[in-house]
């Protein structure tokens, strides 16, 4: 299975399982790296951490695996620095979130409903006069 936006031509990525969260030996197959060089990428790229379960295992979500693999790609195959790999996935995420930014519609919360920006402020500051009221 082909992951979008993820692999070089020709070049197929491994198929992630349809689950919330992976173990690190699950991420270690998916990617074909060892799980401490899984920890190291931890420690160098801030973007990516897993959550801790409970008993301290860490939990990946899919997100998290697919930047792996995107991350093993640029290392092994591109032959990127690990500090060349981190600025290039930094300026990713920084234009993907401009992007998604700009893509945001410009019409106010009432809109939808035909109500302005002033009679939500007022409905607004008179729930804020209730709760008050119930404290």
């Amino acid at each position: 299975m082909k992951q979008p936006g993820y692999s070089a031509p020709g070049v197929e990525q491994p198929a992630i399982p349809d689950k919330l969260y992976f173990r690190i030996g699950e991420v270690s197959q998916i990617a074909g790296v060892e799980p401490y060089v899984l920890r190291y990428w931890e420690s160098e790229f801030p973007f990516l951490a897993p959550r801790k379960s409970g008993s301290g295992h860490r939990l990946y979500r899919r997100k998290e695996v697919e930047l792996i693999l995107e991350l093993k790609r640029l290392l092994y195959e591109k032959r990127f620095t690990i500090e060349g790999a981190r600025l290039y996935l930094e300026q990713n995420r920084k234009n993907r979130a401009a992007r998604t930014e700009s893509a945001k519609p410009v019409s106010t919360q009432g809109a939808l409903f035909g109500v302005s920006p002033d009679a939500l402020s007022a409905v607004r500051r008179e729930l804020a006069e209730i709760l008050d009221l119930l404290r």
